[in-house]
């Protein structure tokens, strides 16, 4: 295989990698970054392999990238922030020898070295679980390994499932000789964190691997905005626009009498009605006008082939109450498709990723960089 030994230049690199998806790697991401920013004067980017194709600026990148480039304004460097991009079938092309798999080894490697280069600190994102890649030969644990990169391996914020994960997604990293110094349990449970952290910390004892505390669970981040919505079910957003970004905390059905779906509404939901539930359609447009109300909902998704009442659709839009309209799905699909989704992190939204900043002032960023120093250090706080 042409040119694919490791590389090492003189960067401060951390590999962000995670035991399965939407585990955290972005946030992890975009809050180290920042902090980063405080200490170095360069601080670069990349995702070597980008499984989610956008296009910013002309140019093709993962979208984990694009938002990167975007929040902290490093657009200069986009060919070289997501070097390899997947398609649907580039998996297919790579087995049938359309593509080289080679190739893409060496624009990893290629881009990477010219940002080592160019910045101090090189934060390096994984996809996905550690073994995502592997058909195309280009693993997680691989990549690391080509750009002899110690890794931070995000997990859940549980014991039993994050011990099995890990060791899970250890063994692909052994194999390939990658350094994992450290675990950062993610996504804790306020009322168990240091219970958690403590049986994390006797675990791994053995393994030599530091437990690094994260963030706890956080819904503000996990739960999707009305624009999310819209985009996920691809349909335009009615009514008051300026609530695109407002944050979904609840979906719920309104199946029960008016009044009862009315006593049910909780902060900030999200309430499917069927198109041909007028009286409920109409007591919700004006409770939008109560500020009482205001606050406990979000917006309505209308499904159904019926049309929505002459009378009724003018109320709707007098009230100014956001909703999306459909006749493709059903109501019990809307609410699966929209509960299973797992928001993630755009540039849009404003209050999330101000939410991360300021998270992050609380995290001991010293200890974690001395962690990841080119001579260990073994003085990382184990929790916090």
């Amino acid at each position: 295989m042409a040119r694919t030994e490791k590389v090492g230049f003189m960067a401060r690199k951390i590999f962000i990698a995670a035991t399965g998806q939407n585990s955290g790697k972005t946030t992890t991401s975009f809050f180290l970054l920042h902090l980063a920013r405080k200490k170095y004067r360069r601080v670069g980017y990349v995702k070597p392999l980008g499984p989610k194709p956008a296009v910013l600026n002309g140019v093709e990148v993962d979208k984990d990238a694009a938002l990167i480039a975007q929040a902290y304004g490093l657009g200069r460097d986009l060919r070289l922030m997501s070097p390899v991009v997947l398609h649907h079938d580039s998996t297919r092309k790579v087995i049938d020898g359309e593509i080289s798999a080679d190739s893409l080894c060496q624009r990893i490697i290629d881009a990477c070295a010219e940002l080592e280069r160019k910045y101090d600190f090189l934060i390096i994102e994984g996809s996905g679980h550690v073994g995502v890649g592997s058909v195309v030969g280009l693993s997680n644990a691989r990549i690391a390994r080509l750009l002899d990169a110690p890794v931070l391996l995000v997990t859940g914020g549980g014991i039993g499932s994050v011990v099995d994960a890990v060791h899970m997604n250890l063994a692909l990293f052994e194999k390939e000789g990658v350094d994992v110094r450290a675990i950062l349990a993610n996504k804790l449970h306020s009322d168990k964190r240091a219970t958690v952290l403590d049986y994390l910390c006797r675990v791994f004892a053995d393994e030599h691997l530091q437990v690094v505390a994260g963030f706890d669970y956080q819904p503000v981040l996990a739960n999707p905005t009305l624009r999310r919505v819209a985009d996920l079910l691809d349909l335009p957003l009615h009514g008051n626009k300026r609530d695109v970004r407002r944050i979904i905390n609840h979906v719920q059905i309104g199946a029960a009498s008016t009044q009862r779906v009315a006593e049910l509404l909780k902060d900030s939901t999200l309430l499917i009605v069927t198109s041909s539930r007028d009286e409920l359609l109409v007591t919700m447009a004006n409770l939008y006008q109560i500020p009482e109300y205001r606050g406990k909902l979000a917006g309505l998704v209308i499904p159904g082939i019926i049309p929505i009442s002459r009378i009724t659709q003018q109320i709707l839009d007098r009230s100014n109450i956001p909703y999306l309209r459909t006749q493709s799905h059903t109501t019990a699909d809307l609410h699966r498709i929209i509960s299973e989704d797992v928001s993630k992190l755009t540039v849009q939204d404003t209050e999330k990723l101000s939410l991360l900043r300021t998270l992050a002032e609380g995290f001991d960023f010293a200890g974690l960089d001395a962690l990841f120093a080119p001579h260990l250090s073994s003085d990382f706080p184990a929790s916090r």
